[in-house]
């Protein structure tokens, strides 16, 4: 079973190829990852209109291939489907009331019912760094390096404490999870750094801290062929 990830940004697409491909292909479920739009871009989240087109015609191309997405919910245009709805949802309602608007939008414009399609979409609330926070202590040790003190994971641990998982850390201009670690390591570089850490903490964590993540990696892992 093949998949095709389009992601938000070459961090998304090394994590995608980096930790989820070999546990997923060890079940028979080979993935693999892309950004939207020409090759060579650099990343964000495109307008909706853009991206349903290229959705389309990835699902055509390939009768035997599913696609899946991997984008933060804070980070897209009131333009995409049901983003304007989930507005005024509660947290753990927001992801999914998109991710099914963009489910039906695709089913009507391949003309079909969305339930049997071979798309599976996946919206993140906030940016990749979210996931990172279900291990603060080894998330310190990447990204402190030489400098690691007691300090870090501290107020890494004190961050996760204030939010009832990784998943709801606030994402605005001042506190996003990446800046919450940029705060307190200046040196940390996002795609080489996170996936890192990612690495290091694991998918098993991740999915255990992390519900909807762990919703999105269960439907992958349900296209194996192994229980």
């Amino acid at each position: 079973m093949r998949v095709l990830a389009v992601v938000e940004g070459p961090t998304e697409e090394r994590f995608v190829k980096g930790l989820l491909a070999e546990p997923l292909g060890r079940r028979g479920v080979f993935i693999t990852a892309r950004r939207p739009g020409h090759p060579g871009r650099q990343g964000g989240v495109p307008p909706w209109r853009n991206l349903q087109r290229e959705l389309v015609g990835l699902l055509k191309e390939d009768a035997n291939r599913h696609v899946t997405t991997m984008f933060d919910y804070y980070g897209m245009p009131v333009s995409w489907p049901g983003r304007e709805e989930a507005r005024n949802s509660s947290h753990a309602e927001k992801a999914e009331l998109v991710e099914q608007a963009m489910l039906h939008r695709i089913g009507e414009a391949l003309g079909g019912d969305p339930r049997t399609l071979r798309f599976i979409p996946y919206v993140q609330m906030h940016e990749f760094e979210a996931l990172l926070f279900s291990k603060p202590q080894l998330l310190a040790e990447v990204v402190s390096g030489e400098r690691h003190t007691r300090r870090v994971p501290q107020e890494l641990e004190r961050i996760v404490a204030a939010f009832g998982s990784p998943e709801e850390i606030d994402d605005n201009p001042d506190t996003a999870p990446s800046k919450r670690i940029l705060a307190l390591a200046p040196q940390y570089q996002k795609v080489i750094d996170g996936n890192l850490a990612a690495s290091r903490i694991g998918l098993a964590a991740m999915r255990r801290k992390c519900p909807h993540f762990a919703g999105w990696v269960g439907r992958l892992r349900a296209l194996g062929r192994l229980p």
